[in-house]
């Protein structure tokens, strides 16, 4: 059984409803580009709004995370990623969802629990210590170590928020030792929100209207951990990402990553109903689409994305819902880097002339932009 299914299957037992739609594309109205986290669509029924389905819901999210581009290359981020979730609406409270993570991961997982290390809220000069998420743990028999800045989650400066639990796996080898704060071979797993409070923007608390629950569990990541794999790209998800692309393009690891995480991101966004363009969410394809080509052009001017093998776009495709569109997602990613090639040569053309034969300045890098369209990251990869 597949780790989504194990989890969504778990809640289902316990009075939770799946929740339907994973979309990276926000509800209107909402100023985010991309959805970032599970709760993100929730957060009106967070905030209680009585939610159609119920109090207890669980799901699958698809999330993109624009602040983690930069970091894509490492072995665990990526751009896009999904998150399992689970959600009391005002429903249960602490002691039950970590008695209930704790639960399917030793049982459902099959994890022991010697490898597990929790940390908690210790308290500030707001909220105390989270008595009941230390209590829990304790009889649990998990050992605990206290946070502060670590266990206090919030989805922005405002809003609601709360103090959270997070559960680490030991990933080293032989037995575990130091703190999840103190020896990096602790990896968190599964974070449980306490989401009790609003902040406002003078910093102050106040309690939420209900109490709930919200917890996020990174797929990628809990198959690294599960498959005692060192990367997310070498986990099971990632085949046939892994088998063909080192066999089709030779690249440094690092760069092999980031094509192979920014073409999958590419099509599933593509395949949420977003085109390539020179703003927003179009953007932000359009910048990914760009640095696999200019990775990929670096050593070999030769490679194209009309080499890719259809069985990466189904594969990819139908693992995220979307496989009636696997043509339209071809042909948008051959035409995108039609129109790259085709600005490449235009900007050569124009930084041939005899203005642009000196150190450019920043109204050189205006004028490009402003006049020929080229970006001043483009203008820098073609005099560098």
């Amino acid at each position: 059984m597949s780790l989504d299914k194990t989890f969504i299957d778990f809640f289902v037992q316990r009075g939770h409803i799946p929740t339907t739609g994973s979309s990276l594309i926000p509800r209107p109205g909402d100023p985010v580009l991309f959805t970032t986290s599970g709760m993100h669509p929730l957060t009106p029924y967070l905030e209680g709004e009585p939610h159609p389905l119920g109090r207890r819901l669980v799901g699958v999210q698809r999330c993109l995370r624009t602040t983690d581009l930069d970091e894509v290359g490492d072995p665990t981020h990526l751009t896009v990623f999904e998150m399992l979730g689970s959600w009391s609406l005002g429903d249960y409270g602490s002691e039950q969802t970590l008695r209930w993570g704790f639960e399917l991961l030793r049982d459902g997982f099959g994890i022991d629990p010697g490898r597990m290390y929790v940390t908690v809220f210790g308290g500030d000069d707001q909220v105390e210590l989270d008595r009941e998420s230390l209590r829990t743990w304790q009889s649990l028999g998990v050992p605990v170590e206290l946070t502060t800045d670590d266990n206090w989650w919030s989805n922005g400066p405002t809003g609601p928020c709360g103090p959270d639990s997070e559960i680490f796996l030991w990933t080293g080898d032989g037995s575990p030792e130091g703190t999840p704060t103190t020896d990096d071979r602790w990896v968190e797993v599964w974070n449980h929100v306490m989401m009790r409070y609003r902040r406002y923007d003078d910093g102050s608390l106040e309690p939420l209207q209900q109490r709930n629950i919200d917890t996020g569990l990174g797929l990628e990541r809990l198959s690294m951990l599960l498959e005692g794999k060192k990367s997310v790209y070498e986990t099971e998800l990632f085949e046939p990402w892994m088998r063909i692309i080192p066999e089709l393009w030779k690249l440094d690891e690092e760069s092999e990553r980031i094509v192979i995480d920014h073409l999958r991101s590419s099509m599933v966004i593509i395949g949420d109903g977003v085109h390539p363009s020179n703003t927003g969410r179009g953007y932000v394809l359009r910048r990914l689409i760009r640095r696999v080509l200019t990775l990929l052009w670096r050593t070999d001017d030769s490679r194209t994305l009309s080499d890719l093998p259809l069985e990466l776009f189904e594969h990819t495709l139908h693992h995220f819902h979307q496989g009636e569109v696997v043509t339209l997602v071809r042909r948008m990613l051959i035409d995108e880097e039609i129109r790259f090639t085709n600005l490449l040569e235009r900007g050569r053309r124009i930084l041939s002339h005899e203005r642009f034969q000196k150190t450019l300045d920043q109204n050189d890098f205006e004028y490009l932009h402003e006049t020929h369209g080229l970006p001043r990251e483009l203008v820098l990869s073609l005099v560098g």
